[in-house]
């Protein structure tokens, strides 16, 4: 039986990454995660053990450590371009690099009324992500949020489904919609995007579209949210969307003696609907190896 080796990568995952700015009395906080991949001329250490040309992923991790001491992270998307063109650059038989980073948000503490210099809280389960991928001397960006937890009270209906004799859900025309966003956009290629004016931007554009549409279905909002941030920034080429439909049943308390019109409900965290997809543009081009080794929605 012949077999050969196939696409291959390896790196350092879930490099965990505190940084504080103390250049004034007001301190900065960056918590990240950073998960660094390597591609290339592999093929040695795979069949013989040999490992001449295997950046250790030790080393991989205090690149990461390093690189944030000397430039700054700054926006997440640049410091990743910058720690995969290191290895690629660096290394003649690393070819690609595939750089992940999601940063964990932390709120100043309010005291007296006053944002606190150096006191933080942490809550919530949004994170702003970067996807870096570098092969030879192409890039691609491809940004995005995890994690934004969203609820509509009602605007939204489920009805008009087929039924058969396994179809038990009724139909409504006023039910709770609740999600938790996963977004990733696409750059177009060689766009000079402004990183942090586009994430405000897109991220403002699916809260604004989940809250004002109303739906008849989270497909239906999926493609709106998607539109819409297309809509909000030129420099996006595509939009990816996961929403969890978080379902909410309506208790029925009339063993009880009581009536409840849309008030009592009970949260359900499994099994839920997944809701996925993709909003292009016409003309957004090839996506070369943006998605390449993503976790696929």
């Amino acid at each position: 039986m012949g077999v050969r080796l196939g696409p291959n990568q390896y790196g350092k995952a879930e490099i965990r990454m505190v940084t504080v700015g103390r250049d004034g009395p007001v301190h900065r906080l960056r918590d990240l995660t950073v998960s660094t991949a390597l591609r290339g001329r592999l093929e040695a250490t795979h069949l013989s053990g040999d490992n001449a040309d295997v950046v250790a992923t030790d080393t991989q991790k205090n690149t990461v450590y390093a690189f944030a001491k000397q430039h700054g992270v700054h926006e997440l998307e640049d410091f990743a371009l910058r720690v995969g063109r290191h290895f690629v650059d660096g290394f003649e038989h690393i070819t690609g690099a595939r750089i992940l980073v999601e940063e964990h948000p932390w709120d100043r503490i309010t005291v007296d009324g006053s944002p606190h210099d150096h006191a933080f809280s942490r809550g919530g389960e949004e994170r702003r992500t970067t996807a870096v991928t570098i092969d030879g001397d192409s890039s691609w960006v491809v940004s995005g949020l995890s994690g934004l937890v969203v609820l509509k009270s009602t605007g939204s209906e489920f009805h008009g489904f087929p039924r058969d004799e396994y179809t038990t859900l009724p139909e409504t025309e006023d039910r709770i919609l609740a999600t938790a966003v996963t977004a990733r956009w696409r750059y177009r290629d060689g766009a000079a995007a402004d990183w942090s004016a586009c994430f405000a931007a897109v991220r403002r554009a699916l809260l604004e579209t989940f809250a004002n549409k109303h739906s008849l279905s989270l497909q239906q909002t999926l493609y709106a949210m998607g539109e819409a941030a297309l809509a909000a920034r030129d420099e996006l080429a595509e939009i990816r969307l996961s929403l969890p439909n978080r379902h909410h049943f309506l208790v029925d308390l009339s063993s009880f003696g009581l009536d409840n019109p849309n008030e009592v409900f009970f949260a359900a965290d499994r099994p839920y609907g997944l809701i996925e997809g993709t909003v292009t543009r016409d003309d957004a081009g090839d996506p070369g190896l943006a998605w390449h080794t993503l976790e696929a929605f």
